[in-house]
């Protein structure tokens, strides 16, 4: 009895260690950390594109044709015919300044083309009797030429007294100021008795709004960055003079008609170091307005070997922009890249990536620089809002222009 309840005790120990050993055996075998496995990105394949080139850059509308109103002559101004603000056509009334004081002087004017022209009369008819007593030698050689010289002298003092009147006559006329050109006016400078001076004082400005000029101030680094892009083909297409522009306003929206590039300063500008273009717009619905900031976008040209990627795949590193590659044996890379423009949902990249890399477009909050992955290609699900942004605002622009 004894020695059955001493083998009990052994077997039951035996079953206990048993027991303890198997459960730290478990016990080890759930902690141990699986083996982590290689995160899955998706990539796409860099493919040199050719790409519609369209810079855009701020511009200042001006009308095409600002024209002071001054008087020719100095008077009194006796009253005003236009709404400030309005528009006018061309010889529409704009002053009128008081007249008495040039009638008077043209009818002055008058009296000494009369009384030259009797002058004239005159000293014809005493060189026509001098002339035969000549020849009788009852007057002398000094009596004719005294007579041919007041004759001379009388045709000049009724050329004089003829321009006078004319003088006059255009004075009298201008008394009454009109508009040369159809257009806009802006408020009057003077007002009813006020004294101008002639060719002096600025009465108003009227302004040719329809077409209108945009002026575009080019900065120097572009301009250079143009030539070169031209002269190695990188940038084809419209001339400089073929260019045509769509403006955007303050608010985003696109303005319904193109212009087109008429004039390309030849030099640049002491003050700014900028190159002034000209782009010539309709403007009949009088939307664009003088000394307004726009955005203007030129359309014409394309860009061959563009590289372009998906905005979310372009990430904001210390020094700029940069994007995830996967290089050999399918490890990451960080790459420095310059982001030049959107295009649609995508970023135009200058440097930084080479044809046939491969660049991480989802999964990059999987990965980290040196690591491995596993790259499939990406599947192009819609972007999201952010992206999508540009690419609606660029359809809405080409909608808009079209109609």
């Amino acid at each position: 009895m004894i020695r059955g309840l001493r083998k009990l005790r052994r077997t039951a120990s035996l079953l206990a260690i048993v027991g303890v050993a198997g459960w730290y055996g478990c016990q080890q075998e759930v902690g141990a950390p699986p083996p982590q496995p290689i995160p899955q990105v998706e990539v796409i394949t860099v493919t040199p594109q050719t790409v519609p080139d369209e810079p855009e850059l701020i511009g200042q509308a001006q009308s095409s044709r600002p024209v002071e109103i001054r008087s020719q002559v100095t008077g009194i101004i006796k009253e005003r015919y236009f709404t400030e603000g309005r528009d006018v056509k061309q010889e529409d009334r704009l002053y009128q300044i008081d007249p008495v004081p040039f009638r008077a002087a043209m009818a002055s004017s008058r009296a000494k083309v009369a009384q030259a022209e009797a002058r004239v009369v005159q000293a014809r008819q005493n060189l026509a009797r001098v002339k035969p007593l000549l020849a009788e030698q009852a007057v002398s050689q000094k009596d004719v030429d005294d007579a041919v010289a007041e004759d001379l002298a009388a045709k000049a003092s009724l050329e004089a007294a003829k321009a006078d009147l004319i003088k006059a006559q255009f004075d009298l006329s201008n008394t009454l100021i009109t508009a040369p050109i159809d257009g806009l006016i802006e408020r009057t400078r003077v007002y009813e008795g006020r004294l101008v001076s002639a060719q002096t004082d600025l009465l108003t400005v009227i302004h040719q709004v329809d077409p209108m000029y945009v002026i575009v101030s080019a900065p120097e680094n572009f301009v250079l960055k143009r030539r070169r892009e031209r002269a190695t083909k990188k940038v084809q297409g419209a001339g400089v003079y073929e260019l045509k522009g769509v403006i955007t306003f303050a608010d985003g929206s696109i303005y319904p008609h193109e212009g087109m590039l008429d004039l390309l300063d030849v030099g640049l500008s002491t003050t700014t170091g900028t190159l002034d273009v000209r782009v010539v717009f309709p403007n009949p619905e009088r939307a664009l307005l003088p000394g307004q900031f726009v955005t203007v976008r030129f359309l014409g040209a394309v860009r061959t070997g563009a590289i372009l990627v998906p905005q979310r795949a372009v990430q904001q590193g210390a020094k700029g922009p940069v994007v995830y590659v996967v290089g050999e044996g399918d490890k990451v890379e960080v790459r420095d890249i310059q982001a030049a423009s959107w295009h649609g949902n995508q970023w135009l990249v200058e440097e930084g990536l080479k044809a046939g890399e491969r660049v991480v477009v989802e999964g990059m909050h999987r990965i980290m620089p040196g690591a491995p992955v596993k790259p499939i290609p990406f599947n192009g699900s819609a972007p999201s809002s952010v992206s999508q942004a540009p690419q609606a605002k660029t359809e809405q622009a080409k909608s808009e222009v079209k109609k």
